[in-house]
């Protein structure tokens, strides 16, 4: 029986796909944009992971059929159920973060 945690990393996990699905949450991008907001990610890679995560029905894209060409990505119905995840794992990393800054490192008493 698959594990469901490694299941559900295999979709949204991965080292753009998160990011790329918090972005969209709240609104629909064009690829331009993306590429814009996430500099450090090559258009070929945004364009694979966009590509799987339609073909794992976690977003949308919508073609306006006009020239140039103008497609936008948006998150599905589907898609938004991985939110609350996503806000739990920015929520981790803000506090990582803060921690990290503090100089607080791993302590035996942790243990």
């Amino acid at each position: 029986m698959p594990c469901c945690v490694q299941t559900a990393v295999s979709v949204i996990g991965g080292k753009w796909k998160p990011g790329i699905l918090y972005r969209l949450a709240d609104r629909r991008m064009r690829l331009s944009e993306m590429r814009r907001e996430m500099p450090w990610i090559s258009e070929a890679v945004l364009v694979r992971s966009l590509r799987e995560m339609q073909a794992d029905g976690l977003i949308l894209s919508h073609d306006h059929g006009t020239r140039p060409r103008h497609v936008d990505y948006r998150l599905s119905d589907y898609g938004r159920t991985v939110l609350p995840v996503l806000h739990g794992i920015a929520a981790w990393g803000e506090a990582h973060l803060a921690r990290t800054r503090e100089g607080v490192g791993d302590t035996a008493g942790d243990r």
